[in-house]
């Protein structure tokens, strides 16, 4: 079994977790740029960050046979600081990089006007950039926050075939498929969804257009899910066929929009498990990015 975890934020997680992981299956990942858990203070602290998803985590996943990608962006929650709306200035920068596969996460945290603002312009950023977008959906409110998800983005003009809504749950799956996005769901601990719902939301909907994700990060997750899930599909009676689609060629559908999918470790021709490709890559070493 292949799994590809399209939303994981591994620079929360540990080396074990990476070998576990590989054990499982899993051979490639998409972690979006997201909020580290306590506020950031200023557009450097960002940087830093996005240089780290661009370089040293995607060098430190191939130590493990696993092909990791991001996404960049400013996160809904941050986007309600006033410090924190310069990064926006600087995404150009990232955008146009290898392996950064998609705009994200990007939506709302508690639907205020600014994170409605960061929406709009980075939504344009992804039409700019030809590139897919991953958006948020918010934890309270989250049908009505779907809702206006679905507004800007039509509005925006993106093609709804490149853009993922993600953290989706039994009452906000039916308005994303009807608007023709890709439905995102994170198996996820007491807050989002459970491998046995996600398993009856697949027989009610089928498999065309879901990614199922982990989105394990620092709080009570586990990076194993997108597994217990294929498992759990499994012993419904779906064909390793199903689990292929919605664990692998799904996620490679839907950011091989990007043109930018790292898949067999390849990088213009560097092999990104070798320590020399490491030590001569000013972006792997964690250099700032011009």
């Amino acid at each position: 079994m292949r799994i590809f975890d399209p939303h994981i934020h591994m620079t929360s997680r540990t080396t074990d977790d990476y070998e576990r992981m590989h054990a499982a299956g899993v051979r490639a990942v998409v972690e979006p740029a997201f909020w580290l858990g306590q506020p950031r203070t200023n557009v450097g602290s960002f940087t830093d960050y996005f240089d780290a998803l661009v370089g040293w985590e995607r060098f430190r996943a191939a130590q493990f046979g696993i092909t990791h990608h991001c996404t960049i962006a400013l996160n809904p929650k941050e986007a309600n600081d006033p410090r924190c709306v310069g990064v926006l200035d600087v995404l150009e920068r990232y955008l146009g990089k290898d392996g950064v596969v998609a705009v994200g996460e990007i939506g709302f945290d508690s639907m205020g006007e600014a994170e409605e603002e960061a929406f709009r312009r980075q939504l344009a950023l992804a039409v700019e950039f030809a590139l897919p977008a991953m958006v948020h959906t918010p934890h309270r409110d989250k049908e009505g926050g779907t809702a206006r998800t679905l507004e800007l983005v039509e509005e925006s003009g993106i093609d709804p075939g490149m853009v993922v809504v993600d953290h989706l749950n039994e009452l906000t799956v039916g308005p994303v498929d009807e608007r023709g996005c890709w439905m995102g769901f994170s198996i996820y601990p007491d807050t989002k969804m459970d491998p046995q719902r996600m398993v009856r939301i697949l027989q009610d909907r089928g498999t065309e257009r879901v990614l199922v994700n982990s989105a394990a990060d620092w709080g009570r997750s586990d990076p194993l899910l997108t597994r217990v899930t294929a498992d759990a599909m499994l012993a419904a009676g779906f064909s390793d066929d199903d689990v292929d689609t919605v664990m692998w060629r799904n996620p490679v559908e839907f950011f091989g929009q990007s043109g930018r999918l790292l898949l067999d470790g390849e990088s213009d021709g560097a092999d990104l498990r070798s320590p020399a490709t490491f030590e001569g890559n000013s972006v792997l070493r964690g250099e700032p990015v011009a």
